[in-house]
């Protein structure tokens, strides 16, 4: 998933999207220990995934803290 397409989701999809993800790792960590992974570059595209998305996540907490403390100073 590109951050770009990442941006585009709202914050409930995001979450939703994260924990579609976390299981896909945790299959492909299955299929990896029991010999079935063919394709090893989907852990790592995984991996990758997440941490777009919780990079996304933590960006607009940030906004939104930022926005609140500037409606609390005004």
């Amino acid at each position: 998933m590109r951050i770009s397409e990442v941006r585009e989701l709202n914050d409930t999809e995001l979450v939703k999207e994260l924990g579609d993800q976390e299981r896909a790792l945790m299959n492909l960590r299955f299929r990896k220990a029991t010999m079935q992974l063919t394709n090893t570059n989907e852990l790592g595209n995984t991996r990758k995934s997440i941490a777009r998305i919780k990079t996304v996540i933590r960006e607009r907490e940030i906004t939104a803290n930022l926005d609140a403390a500037k409606a609390e100073g005004e």
